[in-house]
């Protein structure tokens, strides 16, 4: 096990997205334009009629993965959580049609219904980035402040 600390709390963004706004590509967007380094995606809420998911379905390494794909689909959009380390996030939703719940990866391609609102908290002073062990999987890890002498 290993552990970062955030020294503070810094911004809360509230995201609202309106029908035909694509949820992870606006993330993507509010990161750009925010210039948010990292940060906690805790909450999010919405429709969707588009949505792409993907999870693992091997246990060994490199893992294989499914890509669970929705078009023309209404969905509930039940929940949005991970992390952004270095202004890259690591993301996954929670979706439901009328019979069954699905959790996955959040990919590209997950387009507002109705729509979509997502919390955010950014992070200061964690200095966090992902970085891949000798395996290849890609581990959280904390740099050392540029800043710091």
């Amino acid at each position: 096990m290993e552990y970062f600390v955030a020294e503070k709390i810094g911004r809360v963004f509230l995201l609202r997205l309106d029908p035909g706004d694509y949820v992870l590509e606006s993330i993507n967007e509010l990161i750009r334009r925010e210039g948010v380094k990292d940060a906690v995606v805790f909450s999010a809420i919405g429709t969707l009629d588009e949505c792409v998911l993907h999870m693992v379905t091997t246990i060994g390494y490199p893992p294989k993965e499914f890509f669970k794909r929705w078009k023309d689909a209404p969905l509930e959009l039940v929940s949005i959580m991970g992390i952004i380390a270095d202004g890259k996030p690591h993301l996954h939703a929670v979706v439901s049609d009328k019979d069954y719940a699905y959790a996955g990866h959040l990919e590209e391609g997950c387009r507002t219904l109705y729509l979509a609102e997502i919390a955010i908290i950014e992070l200061i002073g964690a200095n966090l980035t992902r970085k891949r062990d000798e395996r290849g999987i890609l581990k959280l890890k904390s740099q050392p402040d540029a800043h710091e002498t």
